[in-house]
């Protein structure tokens, strides 16, 4: 958190803006709040499969190898497989 309190609860740390906020309700100072404007970039979603122990390290001493990293390999070679465009070898 930053050094600065929050303007509301004069808190310092994350846990003092929590207990704050369990004793509170935001309807007491609704009048003290501004409207704000910003985006929300999701990115992409991660969906996880399990990998077999062997299989997972030569996987990781093929990325090692090619400097990349395990997941960034994997998706490469798995983009070839499926669309059949050329990707990381």
């Amino acid at each position: 958190m930053a050094e600065n309190k929050t303007p509301l609860s004069s808190a310092s740390s994350y846990s003092e803006v929590g207990e704050f906020w369990d004793t509170h309700d935001l309807s007491e100072y609704w009048n003290e709040t501004h409207e704000v404007e910003f985006q929300v970039n999701l990115g992409p979603s991660v969906i996880y499969f399990p990998v077999d122990r062997a299989l997972a390290e030569k996987l990781r001493t093929a990325a090692r190898d090619r400097g990349l990293s395990p997941e960034a390999l994997l998706n490469a070679w798995l983009k070839e497989h499926v669309t059949g465009t050329s990707a990381a070898k």
